[in-house]
């Protein structure tokens, strides 16, 4: 199982970024799929996630209603979609996928098997 985060730069505040997950070996579609992040000297964070096959949508208070995760089952993909960029969102994001996570903690690191590399999103005030 392979996956591969991409789409970070660097941008101004109030930009967007969208970041991508690619996968291999696993159908993400039929998973678990969430986006991490870790800003420097900072844990790993909880961002964004689907909860299994279905569309439920879960988002960490400090980007909700300016981040949006999406699928696409065609491609096997995972996207963030960021926008309204804050100093604060700069870290580095993860894409992580697991069949065994549970409801209950679905915005916890430890429940996901596989992890992407990382892709790094600086935003400049």
């Amino acid at each position: 199982v392979q996956l591969q985060a991409s789409g970070g730069g660097m941008v101004q505040v109030g930009g967007s970024l969208r970041l991508s997950c690619a996968a291999s070996g696993i159908t993400l579609s039929r998973n678990s799929v969430a986006w991490f992040r870790r800003a420097p000297g900072k844990e790993r964070e909880f961002v964004a996630r689907f909860f299994r096959s279905g569309g439920n949508t879960l988002y960490a208070d400090s980007v909700k209603g300016r981040f949006t995760i999406s699928r696409d089952n065609a491609k096997n993909t995972v996207s963030l979609q960021m926008n309204n960029l804050k100093p604060e969102d700069t870290a580095v994001y993860y894409c992580a996928a697991s069949s065994r996570v549970i409801l209950s903690s679905s915005s916890d690191f430890r429940a996901y098997e596989y992890w992407g590399q990382g892709t790094l999103v600086t935003v400049s005030s």
